[in-house]
């Protein structure tokens, strides 16, 4: 059971007016229920994100629907365990299309699969919401119609890190990378590269590790890291992966002998901590503890019930799927007074989340006409904070998304290659988000 709080915090935020645009539907035109599928990773290694994703879906859904639904029509999730592989997900999500009750879809966490998924709904008509999928190529191939992203991509939430490196140690001259072996792994190296050489010409590479996904040892690694000696150290390694790396490299040093970036770090402020100053983000701006996440009321409602409910606070892909739900469920409320209270068609649905700007539990989110979103990227150093009993972020920065997004149309690496110290410039200084 959730606390009195908690309704009390749902119904000043307004999420009750849902209700007033359900009565606006006669009961033969609006569903018993919402139906809506969502796609993540509840069992093998990548659960570490699919779980806390879920958890945010399930919360989130609760939080709708006490306050009234969408439309006054409740919201029903089934859930699809993305480890089945892309032939499964893809069977799953034309098995969930085929009845017509579902209208949205909420996937998918791998980037491989939202990139199997996308020309589908294109095919089937179905609204999707890429709630996690960072990959940049999503869009670059082909224009999507039924598929959005109301998060970030791959390219801000990596130049981000090589801007704050280059901002807090402009004296790092020899990198070094060790990233998980799949495209995840390699696109992130790319776009690092990019970034780092544009603005410094004089950056060198040292080292490019892409051990494999699940390891459980990073003793070569560690070893090769150690020697190589380099300035700094990026990596983008994520769940048991990032928790190995972490426990084998302290011991050893390496986070004494190198400026560390752990890209995903955040993810393991609570449950594993990390030694002061490790550079650490939140591949977007999704962290609960940021100054706009704390003046939400809507967003301290949600951590709060998600630690009482979880014992434990959330981490970005929870704050990525329950921000996914909020867009869903805006646009939804949209396409209904669009169609004067009849309820709306996938086609309407899609149509209302076109363009659409919406307030996020930690942001403001606008998408392109390409259907991708700017999103503003929060980075930070790893720091003891007293109030919160764990390792939290410091010396923080927010940089406005759009300053970090390639033209729609450019190459987006070629648009890295021509940013310079004076775009570096630009950018708003570390400490300045308080």
């Amino acid at each position: 059971m959730m606390r009195s709080p908690f309704r009390s915090s749902i119904a000043q935020i307004g999420l009750a007016a849902a209700i007033a645009l359900g009565t606006a539907a006669s009961a033969q035109e609006a569903p018993s229920e919402f139906n809506i599928g969502v796609f993540t990773f509840t069992s093998g290694p990548a659960a570490a994100y699919g779980m806390p994703g879920r958890q945010g879906a399930e919360l989130m859904i609760d939080m709708i629907n006490e306050g009234g639904g969408i439309g006054g029509v409740p919201v029903r999730a089934t859930y699809v365990d993305e480890a089945q592989g892309a032939e499964g997900v893809i069977s799953e999500y034309r098995r969930l299309a085929s009845d017509l009750d579902t209208q949205v879809m909420i996937a998918a966490l791998s980037s491989s699969n939202c990139l199997a998924l996308a020309p589908v709904a294109d095919q089937i008509g179905m609204p999707t919401i890429s709630w996690n999928c960072d990959t940049h190529q999503l869009f670059l191939e082909e224009e999507l119609q039924y598929t959005f992203r109301p998060n970030g991509n791959t390219i801000p939430e990596f130049a981000a890190f090589a801007a704050y490196l280059m901002e807090v140690n402009p004296d790092a001259q020899r990198i070094a990378i060790i990233n998980p072996d799949y495209a995840f792994g390699h696109d992130a190296g790319e776009i690092v590269k990019a970034t780092l050489s544009a603005i410094n010409p004089d950056v060198e590479i040292v080292a490019e590790l892409y051990p494999s996904l699940g390891a459980s040892s990073f003793q070569t690694e560690i070893s090769r890291l150690s020697a190589a000696r380099p300035d700094a150290i990026f990596s983008n390694l994520w769940g048991a992966d990032l928790e190995n790396f972490i426990r084998q490299a302290q011991p050893r040093g390496l986070f004494n002998q190198s400026q560390m970036i752990l890209a995903l770090g955040e993810t393991v402020l609570e449950s594993l901590g990390l030694p002061d100053g490790v550079i650490v983000g939140v591949l977007g701006d999704g962290w609960w503890n940021t100054p706009t996440a704390r003046a939400n009321e809507l967003t301290v409602a949600f951590t709060e019930a998600y630690q009482d409910r979880y014992g434990e606070y959330p981490v970005f892909p929870t704050m990525k799927m329950a921000n996914a739900l909020l867009f869903m469920q805006q646009a939804v409320e949209d396409a209904i007074a669009e169609a004067d209270g009849d309820w709306p068609s996938r086609e309407q649905i899609a149509a209302a989340m076109e363009g659409r700007t919406f307030e996020s539990l930690t942001g403001t989110v606008v998408l392109r006409e390409d259907n991708d979103a700017v999103v503003d990227q929060v980075v930070g150093v790893s720091m003891q904070d007293e109030d919160l009993g764990f390792t939290g972020i410091g010396n923080m920065v927010r940089y406005p998304g759009e300053a970090l997004m390639p033209p729609i149309g450019e190459d987006p690496i070629a648009w890295l290659g021509t940013l310079d110290a004076e775009w570096l410039d630009s950018l708003p200084k570390p400490g300045s988000y308080q």
